[in-house]
């Protein structure tokens, strides 16, 4: 075939959240390094799509709805005559909680009035007839909701046969991911998993744009106990319609290639792509990651160790069970999700006695595995006999294998044949704790003569790089393209990084490399803050190399660029918090730890200072750094401001605020670190600390016209949240002025950065706040852009700082007074737009910030 001339698209899909799935991401990585185009579709925590690269691998998250899903299941709940009075007025289970919400409510307010007549001379009769009306209708409330489950529990038992009807889920999926695989136009689909086997490639097809696509069928669908019969009806049913229509279908062991063509009658057995280890990273890792040393065991001590899912039919248990039999050994169970199933191992090992030796441990990045279970001494694979535990070998197997340990199987079919074939092992009877021990016994005392036959030929055999061939050639065969050359070195221990287009700063510092300091920074990136800081820090000090790390919440919109994104949900996992431990313990030589949070995630407590001690350790030199609420001390704020914010906050957040804040500002005092605060009023909160300024790319927010040229004036206030900036007390006044003709107001509110950037640019006045007394990235920006900006800076903080900004001071009172001068006196307007945008080059550019960090920056 001839070389493309432009690389050919390939598009990966899978319906989870990609992160700790090692098939997709190998899958990925591998095609870019062939030179393919590779864009990774996934499924976003959050509401919003997301989009970050890994190594040269373009990743997409998508938000994926449930309409139809409701939809579907609101039909179901119409059903006939009885399913109409059971289900009677409730159509799903958001309108169900909206039903017991009304009952509460009811009954609260009629409980309120049962204990006001109660009180009352003639009200006795009354109250206990109110009584008897409130339990009769919580009476008939519980009976309308369990007559309302008892109809769902009928409707999930029963089955269609049709996939749409009984796994509407999966038509959702297809609305999320299908359109946007359809404009990308990729020339090649791989579609993960049963989930995604219906998305996209035939509508392309029906547009007359030539798509491939295969099947990677990563379990024996039919053999899955599902958790529910409408999966098991659903699943084997989507893939019985679509396994035809695919260019090829790959799938992960012999074994199921043969059962997928003769289910489905295929016209040939699909491609095997064993999910393998890759070869090049073994050893990279020595050293550095240790099961071991996770358990706190010394060398001598026989460790067997279980990676991988924890359920039922994993058999575990029956590795626990035979701890008894085995005094001298100990079990690590490494897992990625504390929860129900270490739980309940820990409960049978302590009825066993051997909860001592029983060590769950968290998992590690998919490229290190193999040198981090290579500490241990034997791999168990202790599966029960079920149909798609029969029938592939599992990636554990191999990764055991590349650790150099022999294994220990049960009896299931493919993993027992191969371990028989190959001498690399010994095989006991499922569930079987005695035979299970035993074999453990023999293949302790001929470990050696085992590992001997882990040879260098098996290796390469069950390496992803040999699997990868595989898969490239069934590329190139169903859609007729050969890319040319991929990236020089591959990138198999590529970490995701944000895609940095999307921020408000250039994004463009020096990236993590040698140099002789190594800057982190993380974890908030609050306003993009620590991205400029980076790009100012790198810009203008030749010594320096930086990584932004950003800790995501989920739901949020992520504009600003970083180098790391972390997803707040998977960072509850502590095998997700031992990644970030690894990432700066081996990487940095100085840390700007933002906000006064865990750069770790929460596996040291809700604060920085439980990391403290291991950064410590390392030798890398930590400064703090702070913004605003985490350390404002609420009760002086309200003492100096009459408009303080804290007269607005939701209730309980100033007594929440003041020990978060109380905290930090220990920390910053006993910890004896380097503190700097980005806005001058906390130097009042933090007397130690030094100011450094906030950072703003002034070019890319230069003004797109001159001030003040227009008849009516545009005026823009952005409140990020309203109590925040006061704009309840300054909004009637505004609206007035625009009604009257006087401004042209806009209230940015909801709008991405680069839509509040550019009313910022073409305004003539920006509003800032008047709750807080000290000017932020706001006024910052609107100062870069040439703009007179309004707001309320009190004299105790430029007093504090000893730099005042050309602001125009109001506060609520005089707001009014200052509008109106600017309105009258435009020349005066004008001037002020040019001070503020020299103001901003002189202070907010990063020299000056750069410059208070230059003690700390050091090697």
């Amino acid at each position: 075939m001839p070389l493309s001339p432009t690389p050919p698209k390939l598009a990966v899909v899978v319906a989870n959240g990609i992160t700790g799935d090692s098939r997709v991401q190998k899958t990925a990585l591998a095609a870019a390094h062939a030179g393919w185009d590779v864009t990774l579709v996934g499924r976003a925590a959050g509401k919003k799509p997301e989009h970050s690269w890994l190594g040269p691998v373009k990743v997409v998250r998508l938000p994926v709805g449930n309409r139809m899903e409701r939809l579907v299941n609101a039909r179901k709940n119409r059903g006939g005559p009885r399913a109409r009075l059971t289900q009677w007025g409730i159509r799903d289970r958001a309108a169900l909680d909206q039903i017991r919400d009304a009952h509460r409510v009811w009954v609260r307010e009629q409980t309120t009035r049962i204990g006001h007549l109660g009180a009352t001379p003639l009200g006795g009769a009354a109250a206990i007839g109110l009584r008897a009306l409130v339990r009769a209708r919580r009476g008939a409330h519980r009976l309308r909701i369990r007559a309302y489950r008892w109809e769902q529990r009928r409707k999930t038992s029963r089955t269609t046969g049709d996939w749409r009807r009984d796994w509407p889920a999966l038509l959702d999926l297809d609305l999320a991911f299908g359109p946007f695989v359809e404009e990308l136009a990729p020339d090649v689909i791989h579609a993960n998993d049963i989930t995604t086997i219906h998305t996209a490639a035939s509508r392309l097809r029906a547009r007359g744009r030539r798509c491939a696509w295969l099947y990677d069928a990563h379990e024996y669908v039919a053999g899955i106990g599902w958790a529910k019969p409408a999966m098991a009806s659903a699943f084997p049913a989507v893939e019985r319609e679509y396994i035809h229509r695919a260019d090829a279908v790959v799938t992960v062991s012999p074994e199921l290639a043969g059962l997928l063509r003769a289910d489905h009658r295929l016209r040939e057995t699909p491609s095997v792509v064993r999910n393998a280890p890759v070869r090049a990273v073994v050893g990279e890792a020595a050293g550095r990651v240790c099961v071991r040393t996770a358990c706190g065991l010394p060398e001598g001590v026989p460790l067997l160790v279980y990676a991988g899912w924890l359920a039922p039919d994993r058999g575990v248990a029956t590795a626990v069970d035979a701890l008894a039999l085995l005094p001298d050994h100990h079990l690590a169970v490494v897992t990625g999700r504390p929860g129900a199933g270490p739980a309940a191992l820990r409960e049978r090992a302590e009825r066993l006695g051997v909860r001592h030796r029983v060590h769950v441990v968290p998992y590690v990045p998919p490229h290190q595995v193999a040198d981090y279970l290579s500490s241990a001494d034997l791999g168990l694979i202790p599966f029960h006999r079920v149909p798609n535990t029969e029938n592939s070998l599992p990636t554990k197997a191999a990764e055991y294998l590349h650790a150099g340990l022999p294994l220990v199987s049960s009896d299931v079919r493919a993993v027992s044949a191969f371990v028989r074939a190959h001498g690399v092992g010994e095989v006991f009877t499922a569930e079987d704790a005695g035979s299970c021990a035993a074999a453990v016994l023999r293949a302790t005392a001929d470990r050696d003569a085992l590992r001997k036959n882990i040879t260098e030929a098996l290796l390469a055999e069950l390496s992803w790089e040999r699997e990868a061939e595989t898969l490239l050639r069934v590329y190139g065969r169903i859609s007729g393209k050969t890319p040319g050359a991929g990236p020089a070195r591959p990138c198999w221990d590529a970490e995701e990084r944000a895609d940095r287009d999307g921020g408000r700063t250039a994004g463009r510092w020096r990236p993590l490399g040698a140099t002789p300091v190594r800057l982190g920074l993380a974890p908030a990136n609050h306003a993009g803050q620590l991205a400029a800081f980076a790009t100012a820090i790198t810009s203008r000090r030749e010594t320096v190399s930086a990584e932004v790390v950003k800790h995501r919440s989920a739901g949020r919109c992520h504009d600003y660029p970083a180098d790391v994104l972390v997803d707040g949900t998977a960072l509850r996992n502590l095998d997700v918090q031992l990644e970030q431990v690894q990432r700066v313990l081996r990487r940095y030589t100085h840390l700007i730890a933002d906000a006064f949070r865990p750069v770790f995630g929460p596996l040291n407590g809700t604060g920085v200072e439980g990391d403290l001690p291991a950064l410590a350790q390392a030798g890398i030199k930590v400064a703090l750094l702070a913004h605003g609420s985490e350390v404002r001390d609420p009760a002086r704020h309200r003492a100096r401001h009459p408009h303080s914010l804290f007269h607005d906050a939701p209730d309980g957040y100033e007594a929440e605020l003041s020990l978060l804040a109380e905290r930090n500002r220990r920390v910053a005092e006993e910890s004896g670190l380097p503190v700097f605060v980005t806005t001058p009023d906390l130097l009042l909160d933090l007397p130690g600390a030094v100011w450094a300024p906030l950072v703003v790319d002034a070019d890319a927010w230069s003004g797109l016209r001159p001030v003040m040229a227009r008849t009516r004036p545009l005026v823009v206030h952005a409140p990020s949240a309203r109590w925040t900036k006061g704009t309840g007390r300054v909004l009637p006044l505004l609206e007035d002025f625009d009604r009257r003709g006087l401004i042209d107001f806009r209230l940015a509110e909801g709008l991405p950065p680069a839509a509040v950037r550019e009313l910022v640019r073409g305004a003539d006045v920006v509003i800032d706040q008047f709750a807080i007394g000290t000017y932020g990235t706001f006024a910052c920006e609107g100062m870069a852009a040439g703009r007179p900006v309004v707001a309320h800076v009190d004299e105790e903080s430029v007093a504090a700082c000893g730099v005042r900004p050309p602001i125009v001071g109001a506060t609520p009172d005089t707001l009014r007074s200052a509008l109106e001068h600017l309105l009258d006196d435009r020349d005066f307007a004008v001037r002020t737009g040019h001070e503020s945008a020299a103001f901003v080059r002189a202070f907010h550019d990063g020299t000056a910030t750069t410059a208070a960090l230059d003690a700390f920056l050091r090697s």
